[in-house]
C-alpha cells in the first residue's frame, strides 16, 4: 500500500485514531438507548431515540460534507470530536444534577435533554465517515485504495464488536455515569493524538498554490447533484444503494424480534457479539485482495449474494440458519462499503469528493428509517395473523410453518426475492454498464503527488475548492 506522505503511518493514525472515536460514539449511542428502556420501560422511548438518530443522519450528510470539502480534513476532524466532547459534556452535567427518578419518566424534561445533547454528539461524529473516505484519496494511491477501503471497514466492525462488549457492561455498573467519563476522557486523548498527525509533509505544502480565489463555501446542493449526474451511471448506482437501505430497513425493524423468537436474550446478544467479527473479516479479506478491477459489478454480485440469503435463511425456524445466514452478510457487507467508495474516489473530482459522499449518506440513510416505521405495523397487524391462523398458514404453513416468528420471517423472504431481481436488474441494465465501462476507462483523479498538491492546502487552513 503506498502513501504518499513518506511512509504508510499516517494512514495507519488515522485508522487508530477514528477507531477510538468511532468505539465512543457507538458506545454511547447503544447506552443511551439501553438506559432509556431500563429506566422508562418504554419501547415508543426506545424506538423514539433510534428515530432521532436515523433523521438526524439522513438529513446532515449533504451539510456535513460540505463542511468536508470546504475546510480541512484533519481540522474536521478535530472539530468533530472537539463538539462531540462538549455536547458529552453538557449532557453529563444534565445528568449529575437530575434526580435518578426523573429519568423513570419518558416524557421527562431532563431525559430528552440528555437524549438530544448524547445524539446529537454522536451525530456530529458523521463528519469523520465522510473525511475519512476522502483523506484515502489523498493518502492512498489509486490502485490501492480498494484495500485501504477494507481497512476502513474493519475499522467499522471493531468499533461494533467492542461497542456490543462495553455498553451494556457500563450502564449495567454506573448508569451512564462510566459512559460518559470514558466518552470524555477517550474524546480528549483523541484530540491530543489528532494533533500531531499530518496528512500532508510541509515540502508538499509549500509547493501547493492556487492564486484563485475561492469561491462562497456553501452546501451547493444544486453544483453536487450536478457532478452526481455528470458521471454516466452514477445516480442509478446511489439510487440502487437506496432502494437496498430502503429493503435493509426490514432487518432494522424485525430481526431482533425473529431472533428473539428462536433463543434467549442473553444468547441472542452474545449471538450478535460473535457476528460482528465477521465485519473485521470482511474488511481484512478486502484490504488484503482488494475488489478486483471492476468494483462496480463485484458491488452487484455481493447484493445477488446477501437477498439470496435473505430468501434462504428464514425458510426454517433454526438459529443455526439465521446465523449462518447473517454471519455470510457481516462478511460479504464491508465488500459493497468498499465498493462504492472505490468507486466514488475514482470517478468524483477530489473537490468534490465531501459533498458526494455526504450526498450519498444522506438519500441512502433516509430510506432505512422510513421502511422501519412502516414494515413493523405492517407485520405484527398482517403477516403475523396471515401465518399464525389466516390464509398464508393454511396455504404454506405444512412446510413453511406457523405462528408469529413464520410471518417474520415469510417477510424476510419477500424482501430477498425483491432485492434479488433488483440486484439481477441492475446488473443487466444499461446505467451499470455505462458506470463500469466509465470507472475502468475513466483516468485515475491525478497521480498520487498530484492529488495531494490539490490537498496540501487543507492541513494549512486555506482549503477551498478549486
Amino acid at each position: 500500500m503506498a502513501v504518499i506522505t513518506g511512509d504508510r503511518r499516517t494512514f495507519h493514525q488515522l485508522l487508530i485514531n477514528t477507531l477510538l472515536v468511532s468505539v465512543v460514539n457507538y458506545t454511547v449511542w447503544f447506552a443511551i438507548t439501553f438506559y432509556v428502556y431500563l429506566e422508562t420501560r418504554s419501547v415508543f422511548a426506545t424506538g423514539v431515540v433510534s428515530g432521532i438518530f436515523l433523521v438526524m443522519t439522513a438529513v446532515t450528510g449533504i451539510w456535513f460534507g460540505s463542511l468536508v470539502d470546504h475546510h480541512s480534513k484533519t481540522a474536521m476532524m478535530q472539530v468533530s470530536a472537539t463538539a462531540s466532547f462538549l455536547l458529552y459534556a453538557a449532557a453529563f452535567g444534565v445528568y449529575q444534577i437530575t434526580p435518578r427518578e426523573e429519568f423513570t419518566d419518558p416524557a421527562s424534561v431532563p431525559l430528552w435533554a440528555l437524549i438530544v445533547l448524547l445524539m446529537v454528539g454522536v451525530i456530529v461524529g458523521n463528519i469523520r465517515t465522510i473525511a475519512l473516505p476522502t483523506l484515502v484519496t489523498v493518502l492512498i494511491e489509486e490502485d490501492s485504495r480498494d484495500k485501504a477501503n477494507g481497512l476502513v471497514g474493519t475499522t467499522s466492525g471493531v468499533s461494533f464488536l467492542v461497542t456490543s462488549v462495553i455498553s451494556g457492561f457500563l450502564v449495567a455498573i454506573g448508569g451512564m455515569f462510566w459512559v460518559l467519563v470514558m466518552a470524555l476522557a477517550v474524546l480528549a486523548a483523541a484530540v491530543v493524538h489528532l494533533s500531531f498527525v499530518r496528512v500532508i509533509p510541509a515540502a508538499v505544502q509549500a509547493a501547493a498554490s492556487s492564486g484563485d480565489e475561492p469561491p462562497k463555501r456553501t452546501v451547493d446542493l444544486r453544483g453536487t447533484v450536478g457532478v452526481v449526474r455528470e458521471v454516466p451511471g452514477l445516480t442509478a448506482l446511489i439510487l440502487f444503494s437506496t432502494f437496498n437501505n430502503f429493503l435493509g430497513g426490514v432487518y432494522m425493524a424485525l430481526m431482533d424480534a425473529y431472533g428473539l423468537s428462536l433463543v434467549s436474550v442473553q444468547t441472542w446478544g452474545l449471538l450478535w457479539g460473535a457476528l460482528s467479527a465477521g465485519l473485521i473479516v470482511g474488511g481484512l479479506c478486502v484490504s488484503r485482495t482488494g475488489l478486483s478491477s471492476n468494483p462496480v459489478r463485484l458491488l452487484l454480485l455481493v447484493n445477488v449474494v446477501l437477498w439470496t440469503v435473505t430468501v434462504l435463511f428464514p425458510l426454517r425456524s433454526s438459529i443455526v440458519l439465521l446465523g449462518a445466514g447473517m454471519l455470510i452478510y457481516m462478511v460479504l457487507v464491508p465488500y459493497a462499503e468498499a465498493a462504492e467508495q472505490t468507486i466514488l474516489q475514482k470517478v468524483v473530482p477530489y473537490e468534490r469528493q465531501g459533498r458526494v459522499f455526504g450526498f450519498a449518506q444522506s438519500v441512502e440513510q433516509a430510506a432505512s428509517p422510513l421502511t422501519a416505521f412502516l414494515i413493523a405495523p405492517i407485520a405484527q397487524f398482517v403477516f403475523i395473523p396471515l401465518m399464525t391462523d389466516g390464509a398464508g398458514a393454511r396455504a404454506i404453513g405444512g412446510w413453511f410453518g406457523t405462528g408469529a416468528d413464520r410471518g417474520l420471517a415469510l417477510v424476510f423472504v419477500l424482501t430477498g426475492v425483491v432485492g434479488l431481481i433488483a440486484s439481477v436488474l441492475a446488473l443487466r441494465s444499461g446505467p451499470y454498464r455505462r458506470l463500469s465501462h466509465h470507472f475502468r476507462t475513466a483516468a485515475a483523479p491525478k497521480t498520487a503527488a498530484e492529488t495531494a498538491d490539490l490537498a496540501a492546502d487543507e492541513d494549512a487552513d486555506v482549503a477551498g475548492p478549486r
